[in-house]
């Protein structure tokens, strides 16, 4: 019988902007996801129409602090006033883990200010604590897609070398405040994802940078933001001397759509763009492909006399990433069909079957990616997102049959196996994306429900918040319990 490695980490993942809600409770200021709307009238695939913001779109979204309805962000699933809830469904699967963020303007409302929200840091306190009853370790994200909206409008962002300060103080806040119930902790989630969205991670507005070269602007604050992980490594190791503290990297996987050349090398060039995000957080230095495109491109990044040293010194100790799904690349893709995935639109490959959502199924892209990352970077992998977005139907015996759900994640569980005993693979866990049913991040809907717990509401933030488990529930508290497939 092949069974997961004896301590493999089993769980589920979440992010406060999605999940959380209390957006306004608490002492919790204003986020940058507070005030992105939602686009329901939009196509799917136009994820650029979903992501899109300008500051009369912030102005609009303060304007209008009651309407929870096209901002779905500011409710999420309510896990603030749901968590022992919430918690104790994730003990009743078994979770070994639980992968969630803190709310950085929960903490410091407007992000530069001198002392914490006590009563943040105290909701984190009792969620934590609630984790630890039931023997699930706490994984927690320092920064998911939520910068405070203050260091947007009064800071351009992570533009701003002043950020980096902010960030250290929000980071060593929380390491000494949850030192002795957090040993797992992320820095960046997606950290690479500022290059698709770059308001979303990164607090940047394209039209308040006139006269600028946004793809440097883009380009600077992702220095700044791998400065702020290396010093929030060093604050981690030297604050809880025991901790693990990882980059998170969106694993876009690309096939060259034909075995033409041409074809192989734009594959090579696709994954090196995403690459170039963990190479800098893993080796502590910008890739010389990287530094390549920068000086072709007329890019230059201003930087202090440290922070080379800074990237060097403190390198990452564990790789996470998201993987969902592959696609293909051309070196032209004139007359080819493109289909979307996360935050991305890309190739169709032939070969796979799609989510509703347009999503391309690869199982066994799992486990070549697991390899790539294994053999570049030789350091433990954690997979802390995978999933499948679908529109479940809850009967009127409150159950939901998401048979599809349970055949997704044996495949990719086959295939994360195979990583593990037939390639080497140092695979320290897996949670699935996301446990239990909250706002998408690309197009802000709940009706794509990733869960294993369905909550009452639909899109328009209407229901009753109950939580029903799903068929999927119970067949993933097997494999949790019996660390394996064979339990059929």
């Amino acid at each position: 019988m092949k069974k997961f490695p004896e301590g493999f980490l089993w769980g589920g993942a979440t992010a406060a902007n999605q999940f959380e809600g209390g957006w306004n409770e608490g002492g919790k200021g204003w986020s940058v996801s507070d005030v992105a709307r939602a686009h329901f009238d939009a196509d799917v695939k136009d994820y650029s129409k979903h992501v899109s913001i300008t500051t009369k779109d912030i102005e609009e979204g303060l304007a209008h602090p009651e309407d929870e309805v096209n901002y779905p962000k500011r409710h999420g699933s309510d896990f603030y006033h749901h968590y022992k809830e919430d918690i104790a469904l994730m003990a009743e699967m078994g979770f070994k883990t639980y992968r969630m963020s803190i709310a950085w303007s929960r903490i410091f409302p407007n992000g530069d200010d001198l002392e914490p929200n006590e009563e943040g840091l105290k909701f984190y306190d009792d969620v934590f604590d609630e984790l630890l009853k039931y023997g699930i370790e706490p994984l927690v994200t320092m920064s998911h897609y939520e910068p405070p909206l203050n260091l947007v409008l009064n800071y351009d962002g992570w533009y701003s070398r002043e950020v980096i300060g902010f960030f250290t103080r929000f980071v060593e806040t929380i390491c000494t405040r949850y030192k002795n119930k957090v040993k797992y902790w992320l820095t960046f989630n997606e950290v690479d994802s500022m290059i698709r969205h770059p308001y979303t991670t990164g607090g940047l507005v394209e039209d308040r940078f006139e006269g600028k070269n946004f793809e440097e602007v883009i380009f600077q604050a992702m220095h700044h933001q791998f400065v702020a992980s290396a010093l929030a490594t060093k604050i981690c190791h030297e604050i809880i001397p025991d901790s693990k503290v990882g980059c998170m990297l969106t694993k876009l996987t690309y096939y060259p759509y034909t075995c033409k050349p041409e074809d192989v090398l734009a594959a090579q060039q696709k994954m090196r763009s995403t690459y170039a995000y963990s190479d800098t957080q893993v080796f502590g230095e910008y890739p010389a492909y990287l530094l390549s495109y920068f000086k072709n491109n007329n890019i230059n990044i201003v930087k202090e006399a440290d922070d080379d040293r800074i990237m060097k010194e403190y390198p990452v100790d564990f790789i996470s990433f998201s993987y969902y799904m592959s696609s293909c690349e051309a070196a032209d893709k004139t007359g080819l069909d493109v289909t979307p995935g996360n935050t991305i639109l890309a190739v169709k490959n032939p070969y796979l079957e799609t989510s509703q959502w347009g999503w391309q199924i690869d199982p066994l892209g799992l486990r070549i990616s697991l390899v790539e990352l294994y053999d570049r970077y030789r350091k433990p992998l954690f997979i802390v997102e995978n999933g499948l977005g679908a529109r479940d139907e809850l009967t009127e015996d409150k159950e939901v049959h998401d048979q599809y759900r349970i055949e997704y994640l044996k495949k990719h569980f086959e295939c994360m196996l195979d990583a593990i005993v037939e390639d080497g693979v140092d695979l320290m866990g897996y949670t699935s994306w996301a446990c239990i049913d909250l706002i998408s991040e690309s197009t802000k809907q709940i009706s794509k429900r990733y869960g294993y717990v369905y909550v009452d509401i639909d899109d328009y933030g209407n229901g009753t918040y109950n939580r029903y488990r799903k068929d999927s529930f119970y067949w993933y508290k097997k494999v949790i319990e019996n660390n394996s497939l064979d339990f059929e």
